[in-house]
């Protein structure tokens, strides 16, 4: 039986806006098994990208139970928190965010920066990381001079580089052309499913969701049952 990597329990979010308090998640419970792509869909609004959040450790639940990779990180401190991120954690956003004055290889290195591994050590893993998302022969290139797709790609590897139990992608596709999408598509299915990459990832697009083992839904801040 595959190990449970997240266990959510009764969790919810509140937001205080001013004197009134919005619930972006209400009551969810919901565990992920090891080497699951899980996708989590639903509406602007309906709390997905909070919910990833909160199990990133980049967000706090205001109530309910959060154990990510047994260790119930709600409770840790902040320095704490961070340190447990760059260990267990790669994220991939939707605008990319990479550092414009920054080559593809120098992006891709910056979480290695934070480890103690060794300046030869660093670029086998960085360009084991550029190659599996084939682009080995863009290493010195600036953001600027790639396209969307390739952007993303390096995102992604910089997520991978140092090889995280977890990679959270947040509307990866947001902001690709339908080609490039599927080339990213492709890539995060490639990690599931050869590479054993437990994800995460937010999508309101349904082609996204095709490539997910296991699809929920998000409706105004409810995990809605498995068969909805």
């Amino acid at each position: 039986m595959a190990k449970l990597v997240v266990e959510i329990s009764d969790l919810s979010k509140i937001f205080q806006r001013d004197s009134f308090a919005v619930a972006a998640l209400e009551s969810i419970s919901l565990t992920i098994s090891e080497g699951e792509f899980v996708c989590l869909m639903g509406p602007s609004g309906s709390g997905k990208t909070t919910l990833l959040n909160i199990i990133a450790g980049i967000d706090r639940p205001t109530s309910g139970r959060l154990r990510v990779l047994e260790q119930e990180i709600n409770t840790l401190s902040e320095d704490r928190l961070a340190a447990w991120r760059n260990v267990h954690v790669g994220f991939v956003f939707q605008t990319f965010n990479l550092i414009p004055v920054l080559t593809a290889y120098e992006n891709v290195e910056l979480p290695l920066l934070l480890t103690k591994l060794s300046g030869k050590e660093r670029k086998d893993h960085v360009l084991a990381a550029l190659k599996l998302v084939g682009l080995e022969d863009r290493i010195h290139h600036y953001p600027r001079q790639l396209s969307g797709g390739q952007e993303q790609r390096v995102a992604i590897a910089r997520a991978i580089v140092t090889d995280p139990t977890l990679l959270m992608a947040d509307e990866p596709t947001g902001d690709l052309d339908a080609h490039s999408a599927d080339e990213v598509l492709d890539i995060l299915s490639r990690l599931n499913k050869d590479f054993k990459k437990t994800i995460i990832m937010v999508t309101h697009d349904p082609r996204a969701a095709h490539h997910a083992t296991v699809v929920r839904h998000l409706e105004k801040g409810q995990l809605l049952p498995l068969d909805q």
